[in-house]
């Protein structure tokens, strides 16, 4: 065989191993894209007024696998959908959730403040929404949805957890694909004595580099099965640590599309972010 066609035949191998390992990788990237968890974090909220039914379903249509839905309980015992303790920065009126009834805060408009807010999304159809309950959640998007329910403030609700187990159970709702986060390790305790099916997973706020023990891993384990840390200083070290030790990780809220790619690349399971269709995309190769 000439010298000239033994280099051709080698260039030509070369070429299809690269194409090869280069189809592959993008192969591999695609799948460990796939398994990520969606969480529309209250709602595609970007897009929408947090904590709206509007807003949980535009993040249904993006294709979010999980409807976040933060709890606040009113002076009358009902669970509601909101993110603050105080009424003022999602409705038009002022104050603490605790100190107002459903029907009062059924009178405010939790729509009109994000159009002042964000003129760019703004909708004219956003103008005097209603804060739902969980009850009005359950019954429009069904037993079968899958729900990312957190208990914030709970100590500021005694009784939160026995009231939100009550309606999950009274709804039938289907405890394989629910979640119930909170701040609070007290308040996941609380949950899994009550109902130890639940699946829970523990927040976690850094205010510099992310760093957890052994001790606080095993710890964790004993009533939650995942963390949700927020993202932004959060290390490859760290995501490996925890997903190697059998718990699910879903930092919050990452909005952008390099560092989505980023967290996915270092393991982590799934992530909360105001715009599932970005991380739709992202799951997509795109």
């Amino acid at each position: 065989m000439c010298r000239v066609k033994r280099k051709w035949l080698a260039a030509c191998g070369a070429l299809v191993m690269a194409i090869g390992v280069t189809t592959g990788g993008e192969a591999l990237a695609k799948e460990k894209h796939k398994d990520i968890v969606n969480v529309s974090h209250r709602g595609a909220s970007g897009y929408a007024p947090e904590h709206t039914l509007v807003s949980y379903q535009m993040g249904e249509n993006m294709h979010g696998d999980y409807i976040e839905i933060d709890l606040q309980m009113t002076k009358d015992g009902q669970l509601i959908a909101m993110h603050d303790e105080k009424l003022d920065r999602t409705t038009n009126g002022t104050g603490l959730v605790k100190d107002y009834t459903l029907a009062e805060i059924k009178q405010l408009d939790a729509g009109s403040w994000f159009n002042e807010k964000y003129p760019e999304s703004a909708n004219p159809n956003y103008e005097g929404l209603q804060v739902p309950t969980l009850e009005e959640v359950f019954k429009k998007f069904g037993k079968n949805a899958r729900y990312y329910i957190e208990t914030k403030s709970p100590e500021t609700y005694p009784g939160m957890e026995k009231e939100l187990l009550r309606l999950i159970d009274k709804y039938d709702i289907n405890k394989k694909s629910l979640l119930i986060q909170s701040f609070s390790p007290q308040s996941l305790k609380i949950m899994n004595e009550l109902d130890p099916s639940v699946n829970l997973i523990q927040l976690i706020s850094y205010k510099n580099d992310a760093v957890i023990t052994d001790d606080e891993i095993a710890a964790i384990k004993e009533y939650a099965m995942g963390v949700g840390p927020n993202h932004t200083y959060l290390n490859e070290e760290y995501v490996q640590k925890v997903v190697n030790s059998g718990l699910e990780l879903h930092p919050y809220t990452v909005n952008d599309k390099d560092r989505m790619k980023q967290l996915i690349d270092w393991g982590v399971t799934g992530m909360f972010t105001n715009f599932p269709d970005k991380l739709h995309e992202v799951k997509k190769g795109k």
